[in-house]
């Protein structure tokens, strides 16, 4: 059974950091791309930060020059690193990956994490 979980959220205060894990395990052939995901109350989920199957990374506007995507292709890991803290980026963050679980798929699946809490608040 494929699982993505995520850790490393938490309080923190503005100006903070916090760094945020996504481990992909189980019967996995390829990563095609991974990245996060946020929703706030109220709001609709939104993208923060991609690796795309090109080896590019995408990232919201908000975000641009704060967080820092990477990966540990060894591990199926994807990490997520936030610097310099918003109240504005309080919110529930999820883990998203496609994978090929054979090497027959013609297209990744679509998978996502149980989700970790991220509060910014002093």
């Amino acid at each position: 059974q494929v699982q993505l979980v995520e850790s490393g959220g938490g309080l923190v205060q503005p100006g903070g950091s916090l760094r945020l894990s996504c481990a992909a395990s189980g019967s996995i052939f390829a990563i095609n791309d991974m990245g996060w995901y946020r929703q706030a109350p109220g709001k609709q989920r939104e993208l923060v930060a991609r690796l795309t199957s090109e080896g590019g990374a995408d990232y919201a506007d908000s975000v641009k020059g704060r967080f820092t995507i990477s990966r540990d292709s060894a591990k199926n890991t994807v990490y997520l690193q936030m610097n310099s803290l918003k109240p504005e980026d309080t919110a529930f963050y999820y883990c998203n990956a496609g994978l090929f679980l054979t090497w027959t798929d013609q297209r990744p699946k679509d998978y996502w994490g149980q989700g970790t809490q991220v509060t910014v608040s002093s």
